[in-house]
C-alpha cells in the first residue's frame, strides 16, 4: 500500500490523538519536539508537524506496536505514511 500526502495527514492526525490520550507519553512528545499543548492544536494541519509525529511515533518499536494495534494497522504502515509526508523521502547517497 502506497500513501497519498493526503491519507499519510489522517494516519498522522490518529497517532496525534493516539499521543494525546496517553498521559505518561504527552509529556515525551511534547519535550522531544519542544511544542506546547497549544502548538498542538495550532499545527496539526501542518504536513511537517505531523511528519515529526509520526517521527517520534517510528523512535520506539513499543510505541509503533501499541499504536498500529489500537488502531488495527500492519505495524510497517507507519514508515510508508511518514514517506507520504514533506522530509520523508528515502534519499539514496550512493
Amino acid at each position: 500500500m502506497s500513501y497519498t500526502q493526503e491519507s499519510a495527514e489522517t494516519l498522522a492526525l490518529q497517532a496525534l490523538a493516539w499521543l494525546a490520550a496517553h498521559d505518561e507519553l504527552l509529556p515525551v512528545f511534547l519535550g522531544a519536539t519542544g511544542a506546547s499543548e497549544t502548538d498542538l492544536r495550532r499545527q496539526a494541519g501542518d504536513p511537517v508537524f505531523l511528519g515529526a509525529v509520526l517521527d517520534f511515533l517510528m523512535m520506539d518499536d513499543q510505541w509503533v506496536v501499541a499504536f498500529c494495534d489500537h488502531v488495527a494497522l500492519p505495524y510497517e504502515r507507519i514508515m510508508l505514511a511518514r514517506a507520504a509526508l514533506p522530509g520523508g523521502e528515502q534519499v539514496s547517497w550512493t
